[in-house]
């Protein structure tokens, strides 16, 4: 996509984190994201469609706006987070169009997954 085509599109997610290390640990682990370091302070990352990064800071409060991914498998996902160190904040739900789930990760920014399945059959 060329810059022009980016006119008044989100263009970059930059998240507080209160480790650089440890965002680059979950996110890799979870979602299997590319990062660029750019010193001690500041990585970059790459999900394969929206670019962003993580600068560190001495605190982080949620709120503000909800960063929601997808996922094909929405418990597997669930499953991954909790593995690597996030915690589930609200359970999934339905909605309109799907099912939810909001996590925080390690440095406490709540995001969302959501997907249009319903749940496998157990």
């Amino acid at each position: 996509m060329s810059q022009a085509e980016q006119d008044r599109r989100i263009d970059y997610i930059e998240f507080p984190v209160t480790s650089v290390t440890e965002a680059k640990r979950f996110y890799g682990a979870v979602f299997d994201w590319k990062f660029q370091d750019w010193g001690p302070e500041y990585v970059s990352f790459e999900d394969g469609r929206t670019n962003g990064g993580f600068r560190q800071e001495k605190s982080v409060s949620r709120g503000g706006p909800l960063v929601v991914l997808y996922s094909l498998d929405l418990e597997a996902l669930q499953k991954k987070v909790v593995e690597a160190g996030g915690k589930i904040v609200r359970e999934p739900f339905s909605f309109p169009g799907g099912r939810r789930f909001h996590f925080t990760d390690p440095s406490g920014n709540e995001l969302a997954v959501w997907s249009e399945k319903e749940p496998r059959a157990r």
